[in-house]
């Protein structure tokens, strides 16, 4: 683990920086102390990364359960009582991972999967088009449509506009120029340039930029458009910040329902992400799922315990992990560290980075996620694959990362049982033979009842007086409706005066007088 260092050290710094706003603004849209988004996210990296069998995936607390852990706050009467939801949601996870629920992750269309990232990466672009001009009413990691604010994505936007501020501008232009020169060029001059991360060097900027500007009217900076990490005065008052479940209303059944809605949809975040997440993975390692529900279980169990937020794979800090050059989980461990370091050590420090700085880098991960390219790559791949992209990227943008994904899946499995109707058989007209129609109907591997609608209007066009030869050589599984559908015909064939000839595996069978006891006889499955 330790042979990448060189790798994953520069890589763990970036994730740190991307991670710091993120967690103190997920905390502030979830309507939860600000402490405890630092917590999940120190949790997520220690903990879950040490656990974790994924090499490049980062944990933390996730934009999804936002309103969830809103909601169930005000439910339950105060956040003690929803830390309890959190510490039981962790052991629910646990059971899943014994259970072996993982595999849940891999039944998602690849088509879904790049809509998740691409509408990610349009929607951190987006919302942070604000922060960029020191427009921060809405708090980052506030990542749904209609915001917490009472605006929404575009109209946020719209209001930047009005309330554009020069400090924070200049020094987001400034850290966009740094970043952009940094990767496209300086990196490849010199090895020193890949070690020191183009974002570091954009924080540095920032922080020296607040400190010159401090008390110039054009171009000073409010205390919204700063980072805000929670100052303590002394060691004491540091660990006055941990908060505790209040284990009296255990027996509280809200309290289980909570927590079982925080391991369902944390169990399905993290599986998406890991999914996701082993896309973008340049050396294509492949994520034991059951594993990672065990350490997402963990870590919740442990977040709850003291105080965190609920925890999942993000695909924001993972993926800002693979593009800044991540190659084992040394470097979310890392970047846990850091956040715990940093918030007892320097927070003052840290309050003196601009949001502006935060959100020129959140751009590039985002550009890197949502690159026009690949709506051309997707829109030639043909319809199938076009259609729950597109789907799935709306959804993300238009209202929310879980609901958009649902969304996506939908369209996806419509689209599998539209093509699944339309790949049931395949029907060839030969010329007449012995002044009948030859007519030669060939069934799929797998005929199932979404396929009875096709073959039954199938049959009920064929002409009077015709030559049907069915083959099932090739079928290996066939659902007793449709079998079914085929013995009825058989007697409506003869009305007809349509003679049929079966080819099956076994040889032909002529005019078979019942489908189903000759298919009792075959077995449904090869």
């Amino acid at each position: 683990m330790f042979s990448n260092i060189k790798s994953d050290f520069p890589a763990s710094i970036v994730v740190f920086f991307v991670a710091l706003p993120l967690c103190l603004g997920i905390a502030l849209a979830s309507g939860a102390p600000l402490f405890s988004g630092l917590i999940a996210g120190i949790i997520g990296g220690i903990v879950v990364g040490g656990l974790s069998g994924s090499k490049i995936g980062v944990s933390g607390p996730a934009a999804g359960l936002a309103a969830i852990v809103l909601t169930a706050i005000g439910t339950l009467g105060g956040y003690e009582n929803f830390l309890v939801a959190v510490v039981l949601g962790g052991a629910i996870q646990l059971l899943f991972g014994f259970l072996r629920a993982g595999i849940i992750g891999y039944y998602f269309p690849s088509s879904v999967i790049k809509g998740m990232l691409t509408g990610i990466g349009i929607i951190i672009i987006l919302k942070q088009i604000p922060h960029f001009f020191g427009y921060d009413s809405d708090p980052e990691g506030d990542f749904a449509f209609f915001q917490v604010d009472g605006q929404n994505t575009f109209s946020e936007i719209l209001a930047t506009l009005n309330h554009v501020s020069l400090g924070p501008t200049l020094i987001g232009l400034i850290s966009l120029a740094i970043l952009i020169l940094w990767s496209t060029v300086l990196t490849k001059k010199s090895k020193i340039f890949q070690l020191i991360q183009g974002p570091l060097v954009a924080v540095i900027a920032g922080i020296i930029f607040f400190t010159l500007s401090q008390g110039n009217e054009a171009i000073g900076f409010k205390a919204a458009q700063l980072v805000s990490v929670p100052v303590p005065d002394s060691i004491d008052s540091f660990f006055g910040q941990f908060t505790f479940p209040n284990f009296s209303v255990i027996t509280n059944p809200e309290v289980w329902l909570v927590a079982f809605t925080i391991a369902l949809v944390a169990s399905l975040e993290t599986l998406l992400c890991v999914e996701a997440t082993d896309k973008l993975d340049p050396d294509k390692n492949v994520t034991p799922t059951n594993r990672e529900l065990l350490a997402q279980g963990t870590g919740n169990i442990l977040s709850g315990f003291i105080g965190g937020l609920p925890i999942t794979q993000v695909i924001v800090r993972s993926s800002a992990n693979i593009q800044s050059g991540g190659k084992t989980k040394l470097s979310a461990i890392i970047h846990g560290i850091l956040l715990l370091i940093s918030v007892m050590l320097i927070p003052t420090l840290l309050n003196k980075i601009p949001l502006a700085v935060l959100a020129a880098v959140l751009f590039i991960v985002g550009y890197k996620l949502a690159k026009p390219s690949l709506f051309k790559e997707m829109y030639l791949l043909g319809w199938k694959q076009w259609v729950p992209f597109v789907t799935t990227v709306g959804g993300i943008v238009f209202i929310d990362l879980l609901k958009g994904l649902a969304l996506g899946l939908g369209v996806g499995i419509v689209v599998i049982l539209i093509k699944s109707y339309q790949n049931s058989h395949f029907l060839h007209i030969e010329d007449k033979s012995n002044g009948k129609h030859k007519i030669k109907m060939t069934l799929a591997e797998e005929v199932t009842f979404f396929n009875k609608g096709a073959i039954l209007k199938e049959l009920d066009r064929l002409p009077e007086n015709s030559y049907l030869e069915l083959d099932v050589r090739k079928t290996r599984y066939l659902d007793n409706d449709i079998i079914e559908i085929l013995d009825d015909f058989t007697y409506k064939a003869k009305e007809r005066n349509i003679d049929i000839n079966l080819i099956s595996e076994r040889g032909e069978v002529k005019n078979p007088d019942s489908y189903i006891k000759f298919f009792k006889l075959r077995p449904k499955t090869a």
